[in-house]
């Protein structure tokens, strides 16, 4: 599929074009988070909240190009997300989630389930105390929106028939006296709950306990 002409790289910052032209390199996740380059300014990239990526007003339609920009994305402690190459760092907009979490792999049952997530970026991780497995509310809606954690402050949205996928392996445990509903992967109960407030009678973290 050819990309929209409006997706053209031209206007892109220096690192961001080098970059494109290494597309289809097949080369994992850059070090971004070692990386400190200099502030670059905002350019006109956008992540929508459905997953997909847009340049310039046009959908990026070559997977390998959206890929590429994904293996140097990169969410800061102020809150937003960047683009970062050793010489420079962009802000981008992002709707929700940068990634969109489109399969779920189920293996065992019980406490001794392990979830495996693929992402919409070629990311599969397990989810486990490293890449947490939390719930925000959907306001919309009145219901839950799943999140994993993918990697530094990166996470993915899980489509909507992966939330139904998750909700069958819902099961009571017991969290410091509360029965709580959730599930379980790579010996950890994750609470389908939102985040607490400050006083709640159960953990914040999950739970890893036998």
């Amino acid at each position: 599929m050819a990309d929209d002409t409006r997706n053209d790289v031209k206007d892109m910052p220096a690192g961001l074009a080098e970059l494109v032209s290494r597309a289809g390199t097949g080369r994992g996740p850059a070090p971004v988070e070692r990386w400190n380059p200099p502030y670059c300014g905002e350019i006109d990239m956008r992540i929508a909240a459905d997953g997909r990526w847009y340049y310039q007003g046009g959908v990026i339609a070559r997977e390998r190009l959206v890929r590429l920009f994904a293996s140097v994305l990169r969410r800061d402690a102020d809150g937003h997300h960047y683009l970062v190459t050793p010489v420079e760092r962009v802000r981008i907009t992002v709707e929700d989630a940068p990634f969109l979490g489109v399969e779920l792999h189920v293996e065992g049952e019980g406490r001794e389930q392990v979830l495996r997530l693929r992402t919409n970026t070629g990311d599969v991780v397990r989810i486990d105390a490293d890449h947490r497995l939390r719930f925000e509310d959907e306001t919309d809606t009145g219901g839950l929106k799943p999140y994993v954690r993918i990697r530094g402050r990166l996470d993915a949205l899980l489509a909507r028939p992966l939330l139904y996928q998750l909700a069958d392996l819902f099961t009571e445990h017991d969290m410091s006296g509360r029965t709580v509903m959730g599930t379980w992967s790579a010996g950890t109960f994750f609470p389908a709950e939102t985040t607490p407030t400050p006083g709640s009678a159960y953990e914040r973290e999950p739970d890893t306990r036998a």
